[in-house]
């Protein structure tokens, strides 16, 4: 099982003539549910595998607390590797450049609505 998450801008829409805006995804991520345990030990799980459920919707509402997160994170990389799933499919040394790689897309795209399938 995996966390899919991608960003969608609308863009093209027109005031005067009711064109409906188009939607184009702007990023996309996977990555796997074995580190939600380590997710939630950073205090970013809900807002990566349930922003909705703490009223996130926006990219740019994730920059903040994730940004936090991911700062412990690194600070703290060998209490975070503890949490390493021990069929290796979910390492700290993989889950923190994806975290680095969403944050820098939250930041590129802050008006994005989130996508999330997990």
């Amino acid at each position: 099982m995996s966390l899919d998450v991608w960003l969608i801008v609308k863009k093209n829409a027109c005031a005067h003539c009711g064109r409906e805006a188009e939607e184009e995804k702007v990023f996309s991520a996977n990555i796997t549910h074995n580190l939600n345990k380590m997710a939630e030990k950073a205090g970013i799980y809900k807002q990566l595998w349930r922003p909705e459920e703490i009223g996130i919707s926006k990219a740019g509402e994730l920059i903040e607390p994730v940004s936090k997160g991911l700062a412990d994170m690194k600070a703290r990389p060998d209490y975070y590797q503890k949490f390493d799933s021990q069929n290796r499919w979910g390492l700290y040394i993989n889950f923190v450049p994806w975290i680095e790689k969403y944050l820098e897309a939250c930041k590129k795209w802050p008006e994005a609505e989130i996508g999330i399938s997990r």
